[in-house]
């Protein structure tokens, strides 16, 4: 899927003014509430998903919402008869506030199954296999010292990522692997994709975010590379409370059926395309 530079900086935008949306209305209501299970949400018949505003989970195309996980929640609220409420939330530690304040039923983003992760929510049966790399721009020279050439390049640097993100613990981990200190300093306010082009107008060095992401920018963003992996390929899941138990049964049997589904497959060539058919 090719994303032209006008959508890249419409994107941006609109992830700023959707985050900033978003936290008018959490200082103008301080929600009280609980998570709800499955009963609750039936009985209104409208599940409440909170996502990233970016080219592969949810984004506003002209007058049309599209995105893989704007269409694969909005389909399993179609399939029990109930409508979706999406709200576009770029910190993931806000996703996960939301979730445990009854706001959102269910986080609707890839997330990585990670131990500390797993106390605090229950995932999904996997969704799509995806893998973290890091983004930087590339070399302007042979010997340009800020070039990440392999993982052992990132001792001492510092890597941008959103503020909550299941990568921190991989970017700790890799820290110890390579035997040295690599920064973190999460941003609240911007999602991967706007950190992936703050990258590319030199205003940071280096994000840490998806690949699918990444790829699904980088024919529009030439002075980018992708091509360091800062974890393996691993499967992602959507989370719910851990006091949403029937809710996790009921989108693991929806899952289940519907991954098998023409409708499924289509969805996922459309934003998660063969390598190279973009």
């Amino acid at each position: 899927m090719r994303i032209s530079k006008a959508k890249i900086l419409k994107y941006a935008a609109m992830g700023i003014i959707a985050a900033c949306i978003t936290t008018f209305f959490l200082k103008k209501e301080k929600f009280q509430g609980h998570p709800r299970d499955y009963a609750e949400i039936a009985t209104e018949k409208i599940i409440r998903a909170a996502t990233e505003y970016n080219s592969i989970s949810f984004y506003v195309d002209g007058d049309t919402l599209s995105g893989f996980h704007y269409e694969l929640i909005e389909a399993f609220a179609r399939d029990h008869g109930w409508k979706a409420a999406i709200t576009p939330e770029m910190s993931f530690d806000k996703r996960l506030e939301g979730l445990a304040e009854g706001k959102f039923d269910v986080i609707a983003y890839g997330i990585l199954a990670t131990s500390e992760l797993k106390d605090s929510l229950l995932l999904t049966s996997p969704i799509v296999l995806n893998k973290e790399v890091l983004v930087q721009r590339k070399a302007s020279s042979p010997t340009d010292s800020l070039f990440v050439k392999s993982q052992l390049d990132l001792a001492g640097k510092t890597l941008h990522v959103v503020k909550g993100s299941p990568s921190i613990l991989r970017i700790h981990n890799l820290g110890n692997e390579i035997g040295d200190t690599i920064y973190i300093n999460e941003i609240d306010k911007y999602g991967s994709e706007q950190l992936i082009s703050l990258v590319a107008h030199g205003d940071i060095d280096y994000a840490v975010c998806d690949e699918s992401i990444a790829r699904a920018v980088v024919d529009s963003l030439p002075q980018i590379d992708i091509n360091t992996d800062i974890s393996f390929t691993q499967f992602y899941s959507w989370g719910v409370s851990k006091q949403s138990p029937v809710l996790l049964d009921s989108l693991n049997a929806w899952l289940q059926t519907f991954r098998n589904s023409s409708e499924f497959k289509l969805i996922y060539r459309k934003y998660y395309p063969p390598s190279g058919k973009k």
